[in-house]
């Protein structure tokens, strides 16, 4: 008499459970996934005084962590060659922004001679937009009395000033983290490769999780020092021929040029504007002001479309809508250095996801069109 109810009850209760753990609520799994992304995205901008270093010095040791291990096989211990190497980068950091303050202060003090000649030689594009803001500041005085508008301009200077302060302060305090935290990652050598291997429960899964460490880990940092190393070179190219040329500051103008490079579209773009701008001051005639830019234009296409693609392949081609999408995206979150890091980690997420079995759609999906679905399957079978 006692026992039936139980058996009544057991099966009732598991079969009431299982229902209760299939039937998902396809509308509440989406909510929690917008709220899971918006929570995020906010943690991202939050976050970015510590993540923007992290992300940075983990960049770096994947460019450097092979120069290191390199090194450990010929008997340097390794904390010995990343401190030498963290100190070549300091050295390099201060000796560039040292050959480069003379130019930059210069472009800045000639700057109201540079927009009086621009517009002496654009005076027929200047004069609808000199219209223009003669309509716009008659609209604003209407709206807004001449005392009001000095107070604001006032507190807004003040105010731009405190901010520069402390912007550059947090600059260099970032830039100081960087470097260190890029110390000690680089000096622990294969420490996460070895705490992956002991955490993982059996010997196949740590097998498999130390092959996938070790092709991702090649292939993020072989990718990051070829393209290092070609916008390094293209920097050089474009600052030997801007000084040949007679363009002003050709060494402003390579370093430049290195760091726009790795904004892919927008920043050839951006020197290319800037190079004519800079050029209508330097020479007389709007001719000579195009060959600066036509020469760039030039040798950014040759390194685009045909150097850059036959040293780095097919395998890390980026689909150019994620690629703008993500420079978008990172300089919103983190600013300029945040779009500078864009493309990099876009790349390192493509092959983590190249490389994980559940993730290789996503991969496809960052890919370009023409990414051959064999380098894919290379990442399964080790080959990568």
């Amino acid at each position: 008499m006692n026992d039936q109810p139980l058996e009544d009850a057991g099966p009732g209760t598991k079969a009431e459970d299982r229902h209760n753990q299939s039937v998902v609520d396809p509308t509440t799994r989406y909510l929690l996934l917008g709220i899971f992304l918006l929570l995020t995205v906010g943690f991202l901008y939050v976050a970015r005084t510590i993540l923007l270093p992290m992300s940075i010095a983990v960049l770096f040791s994947l460019v450097l962590g092979p120069v290191v291990r390199w090194l450990s096989r010929r008997g340097i211990p390794a904390p010995a060659s990343a401190s030498a190497i963290v100190v070549v980068l300091l050295v390099g950091f201060v000796t560039i922004g040292y050959l480069l303050s003379g130019p930059i202060a210069a472009i800045v003090a000639d700057a109201p001679r540079i927009s009086d000649e621009i517009q002496k030689k654009f005076a027929i594009l200047s004069k609808p937009i000199d219209a223009f803001n003669r309509a716009t500041a008659e609209v604003q005085n209407l709206v807004t009395p001449d005392n009001a508008d000095r107070v604001v301009v006032e507190s807004q200077s003040g105010l731009e000033l405190g901010y520069l302060a402390t912007d550059a302060g947090q600059r260099l305090a970032a830039t100081a983290l960087s470097l260190v935290l890029l110390l000690f990652v680089l000096a622990s050598g294969d420490l996460f490769q070895e705490k992956l291997i002991k955490v993982l429960p059996t010997l196949a899964d740590k097998k498999r999780g130390l092959r996938i460490a070790r092709e991702i880990e090649q292939g993020v940092s072989r990718y990051l020092f070829t393209v290092t190393s070609i916008n390094v070179g293209l920097g050089a190219v474009v600052a030997l021929v801007f000084w040949v040329i007679g363009m002003p500051s050709p060494l402003l103008w390579g370093l430049t040029t290195a760091l726009a490079n790795f904004l892919p579209y927008i920043g050839p773009a951006m020197i290319a504007i800037g190079a004519f701008g800079i050029g209508v001051v330097a020479f007389d005639t709007i001719g000579q002001a195009l060959l600066a830019p036509a020469l760039f234009v030039g040798i950014s296409t040759l390194e685009g479309q045909i150097i850059t693609p036959t040293i780095v392949g097919h395998r890390h081609a980026l689909n150019a809508v994620v690629i703008l999408a993500s420079i978008a995206f990172w300089g919103w979150i983190w600013g300029i250095v945040g779009a500078l890091i864009a493309v990099p980690m876009l790349v390192t997420i493509k092959v983590f996801a190249d490389n994980v079995d559940g993730l290789r759609a996503f991969g496809e999906f960052l890919g370009a069109r023409h990414t051959p679905v064999s380098a894919v399957d290379n990442g399964e079978n080790g080959k990568s």
